[in-house]
């Protein structure tokens, strides 16, 4: 849940992961399905992918879901993906851009049985399926891996588009269905749970000291001696 007075935003890696799925489908063809869990505040986040090109948008909202952590996640996403079917291809951000935990992709791929390669920065397919180049510490490696499968990407792999007049005006009009856990075949009531204990922001503190002189040579003077007493020269 966003904080208050803060509109919420799609996930800065599953922005990424949208861009390479549109990509794939311009130029190879298919369709491309967006799926979220959250409270109505998502469906904003939903209408931006349709707008930026997403064939369809699925909305999982479930009070019973509220702060579940990321086995629980990875349990519904899953369940809505076995739901809608007929996948070749699942993409997802490498991690949460505010956790950073990275867990939930991963686990998607376990829940489905399916291959899993994370974290990618360029795809494309072949003939075993897809070639995806995987990041590593010092550079990348070619991975060659069966469909159905399961790619989480990094930022690398390219920057989200603007959403075009013609995509934010299908997005007004997009009907997004909203499913429940229930809908889903989960129990929502043994949802695992995240609670934000403490929250910590910064507090800066800005002070300004005037220094004076009664010539600019003496003024320079004395902010040398100022600043080599700060130990900051």
């Amino acid at each position: 849940v966003p904080p208050g007075g803060v509109a919420p935003v799609m996930n800065g890696y599953d922005a990424n992961a949208l861009e390479a799925a549109l990509r794939l489908k311009e130029k190879h063809g298919g369709s491309v399905t967006v799926v979220t869990i959250g409270g109505a505040e998502a469906r904003d986040a939903l209408k931006r992918a349709i707008a930026m090109g997403a064939d369809e948008a699925i909305h999982i909202q479930d009070a019973a879901l509220a702060d579940a952590d990321s086995a629980t996640t990875a349990q519904v996403l899953a369940a809505a993906i076995t739901k809608i079917g007929g996948y070749d291809l699942i993409l997802a951000g490498r991690q949460a851009s505010d956790t950073d935990a990275g867990q939930v992709p991963l686990g998607i791929a376990e829940l489905l049985g399916l291959p899993s390669v994370a974290p990618a920065i360029a795809i494309e397919p072949s003939a075993a399926g897809l070639k995806v180049k995987r990041m590593i510490e010092d550079g990348y490696q070619v991975v060659d891996v069966p469909l159905p499968a399961l790619v989480a990407v990094s930022s690398e792999i390219g920057e989200p588009r603007y959403p075009p007049l013609r995509g934010i005006m299908a997005a007004g009009r997009a009907k997004i269905p909203v499913w429940t856990a229930a809908e889903l075949g989960v129990d929502a009531s043994s949802n695992r749970k995240v609670t934000l204990r403490r929250l910590y922001v910064e507090q800066r503190e800005a002070r300004v000291e005037l220094i004076e002189a009664d010539t600019p040579e003496a003024a320079g003077i004395a902010l040398a001696n100022r600043l080599r007493d700060a130990k900051l020269i």
